[in-house]
């Protein structure tokens, strides 16, 4: 007996030696994971377990009344997950280009659908689409600017066709397709008789023929004194959304011989931030000369930052292999448009351009691109390559458009009768 449990003691020793080690390895391992990833987990919630522990829900429709009226840094916050969204689905939406369709482009994931923003101080309201078509009945909302301006565009026209049961009371009015072409679309909501329009103008200002006699070199400037030849056709809008910034580069100016003009003179040595600054002043005398912003409400949508990686769009860059956002810290320096756009608009008083800061926020959301999966079935003529400039749908725009429900429902408020204020 006495043997007996003494070679039991012995082989129990033995195994004993050869779990506490491995047992001691793995609570390390699991202390050191905890560590270095609370922040993620606890602050962004536990997507793989569907909860979302530090996430606030959106304001409720009581709260919308007073909670997002008080001041507060809308663009300082986080992402969380969110099981009620996305907002709208693809499928059900008709209204967007075929190369935003990532999920119905073969995209195997939908993480990137899941993702809402939370300001640290504050709830934004609840988008409420038949709210807003009711605001915007017999008005006009038009963005102005390049394709990422489009996106937002389109995200926008899902949000608000989900509260439209009949999609064909929903039209452009010149019977144009939505795609990736020149010039403009207005969509109209014959329910409540308010259009939701795009206008293709990339660098805002004039782009065009060089004046006679200019060097041989320029085969076209951009009039940074004078803006695109649409104005007419949107400065007339009920709300305005401006955005520019992903043309302004050596690439698509001056190594294409597009050279920057002011009056009859071409400049040959400006550089792209001070011909971008000049644009952008030349916005706001415009604005403060021809719209009327007793009755227009005027926003400027931020650059809304690219990420390729290992490349560009035209030398291999990638970001397919990103499933999650960035839960990192936010770079050090401001991107460089918005800060030259946040010193010009605070130029002149009152401060009738109100600046959409998204650039910090989407800076974080490297997931959300299309990437590989902008090739659909009506884009096979597509330039080979990733896209980690634009954005599937849902998906990223979506939040842009809330943010800018926020800020419409508020100027609404501040424009309002303390009656429809509670409309």
């Amino acid at each position: 007996m006495t043997k007996n449990t003494t070679k039991q003691d012995l082989d129990f020793s033995k195994k004993s030696n050869l779990v506490e080690p491995f047992t001691l390895v793995s609570c390390l391992f699991i202390a050191c994971f905890v560590y270095l990833n609370h922040r993620a987990l606890f602050f962004h919630g536990f997507p793989w377990f569907k909860l979302s522990y530090a996430a606030t829900s959106p304001a409720s429709d009581v709260d919308q009344r007073l909670g997002f009226l008080d001041k507060c840094d809308v663009y300082d916050g986080r992402w969380v997950w969110d099981e009620n969204y996305p907002l709208y689905q693809s499928q059900h939406c008709p209204f967007i280009d075929s190369g935003f369709r990532c999920l119905e482009n073969g995209r195997p994931d939908g993480f990137y659908t899941k993702w809402r923003w939370q300001p640290k101080a504050c709830n934004l309201p609840r988008f409420n689409a038949t709210k807003m078509l009711e605001k915007l009945r017999n008005r006009r909302i038009a963005f102005v600017g390049d394709s990422i301006g489009r996106n937002q565009w389109e995200s926008l026209l899902c949000m608000l066709s989900s509260a439209i049961p009949n999609k064909d009371s929903i039209y452009e009015v010149n019977g144009s397709p939505i795609t990736k072409h020149k010039g403009f679309l207005v969509f109209r909501f014959a329910d409540y008789n308010c259009t939701v329009e795009y206008y293709r103008v990339p660098f805002l200002v004039a782009h065009g023929s060089p004046p006679r006699g200019a060097p041989e070199a320029v085969k076209m400037t951009l009039r940074l004194d004078l803006m695109d030849r649409t104005w007419h056709r949107w400065v007339g809008a009920d709300v305005l959304v401006f955005n520019t910034g992903h043309w302004w580069s050596h690439h698509k100016t001056t190594n294409r011989g597009c050279y920057f003009q002011q009056g009859t003179e071409v400049n040959l040595n400006m550089n792209i931030t001070t011909a971008f600054r000049e644009s952008i002043e030349t916005l706001l005398n415009f604005v403060h000369g021809q719209v009327n912003t007793n009755k227009t409400q005027i926003y400027f949508r931020t650059y809304a930052p690219e990420h390729f990686r290992r490349g560009s769009w035209n030398t291999g860059g990638h970001c397919h292999h990103i499933k999650f956002p960035d839960f990192g810290l936010y770079p050090d320096k401001t991107e460089e448009h918005a800060e030259i756009l946040s010193r010009v608009l605070s130029k002149k008083h009152p401060q009738v351009i109100e600046m959409m800061n998204v650039t910090p926020m989407t800076f974080t959301r490297q997931d959300g691109h299309t990437s590989l999966y902008h090739f659909g079935r009506e884009n096979e003529t597509e330039p080979p390559g990733e896209d980690c400039s634009h954005w599937c749908l849902p998906g990223v725009p979506d939040s842009w458009n809330e943010l800018l429900y926020s800020l419409f429902l508020k100027w609404e408020s501040l424009h309002s009768t303390p009656i429809s204020l509670l409309d």
